[in-house]
């Protein structure tokens, strides 16, 4: 049985997290700007749908693509991306939950961007995306996220990677904004430290509760959708939850709960749907979090 000192540090643990993620939940929705305003007259401003982008709106992980863009343009070195990579995935994949474990991993991330200006990397964003992600966009998402828009309803990207490769999605895709991880910048240059956490699992969900208060929305009246079981705090949010190429313990819920469950893979995909997930989410969508600090708050 643990000891009370352990059971203190559990507790600690978690209210750090809770902290961190509403922290970083704030920092999204305060950064997030309306792309493109999608309401005629007879629209529909209390209700809006919030999509996650790996895997759901995109096929693979956003900071992979985005890692690979920017190692392509000589961003940073190979033992810089391994090292972030190796971390993350250690933390995944066994569980550490020791704070200065966990401090280092979000350290070692975002490393070799600390120093660069703002601008250098906002300018390579629009190009990586046509390079590497515009051609792996669901069709069948993407026209969810239409009749949402044809609806007079908002829609709203809701991702851990940073919340500049998602504004750009975002932007090309014609939705209303996009939330993201935020990171911390002095005169515009990343210090490479995040505001709070990752926008990951309830870090989401803490966004997605700012931006309805910011934009009076009526989350019993909104929809989210994602393919992960991660997501559960944002999908149990709102009113219509969606499991869109659902891991197991995702399709597993959603079909307990009664959820719509919408797959558009082929087979094939499908079943190599897990391994992919969890290799890139170990090693890549966390760990190159390249990302992370990818973007901070505008002085």
């Amino acid at each position: 049985m643990s000891s009370a000192s352990d059971r203190r540090r559990a507790e600690l643990r978690r209210k750090d997290l809770k902290r961190r993620s509403a922290l970083a939940g704030e920092a999204s929705a305060a950064a997030a700007e309306i792309e493109a305003w999608l309401h005629p007259a007879g629209g529909d401003p209390t209700a809006a749908a919030f999509f996650d982008v790996d895997n759901t709106i995109m096929q693979g992980a956003t900071i992979f693509h985005l890692a690979r863009g920017l190692y392509r343009r000589k961003f940073f070195r190979t033992r810089d991306i391994a090292s972030a990579a190796y971390k993350q995935a250690y933390f995944r994949v066994a569980g550490v939950e020791d704070p200065a474990h966990m401090e280092s991993a979000r350290s070692s991330a975002l490393s070799f961007i600390r120093g660069h200006r703002a601008e250098e990397v906002e300018s390579l964003m629009e190009e990586i995306f046509e390079e590497g992600m515009a051609h792996r966009i669901w069709p069948g998402t993407r026209a969810l996220a239409q009749t949402h828009i044809d609806q007079g309803q908002r829609v709203w990207l809701v991702t851990a990677a940073p919340v500049e490769a998602a504004r750009v999605i975002a932007r090309r895709l014609g939705l209303t904004g996009a939330l993201g991880t935020v990171a911390a910048t002095e005169d515009g240059v990343y210090t490479g430290e995040l505001v709070g956490e990752m926008l990951h699992g309830p870090a989401k969900a803490e966004a997605v509760k700012a931006i309805a208060a910011r934009e009076n929305l009526d989350l019993s009246r909104c929809a989210a959708y994602s393919d992960s079981y991660n997501d559960l705090p944002m999908l149990s949010l709102v009113g219509h939850p969606c499991a869109i190429n659902p891991d197991a313990r995702l399709r597993a819920h959603a079909r307990a709960k009664g959820w719509p469950i919408r797959d558009y893979r082929t087979g094939r995909k499908a079943a190599r749907a897990g391994v992919v997930t969890a290799a890139l989410g170990g090693a890549a969508t966390g760990a190159i979090a390249v990302a992370i600090a990818l973007r901070g708050r505008r002085q």
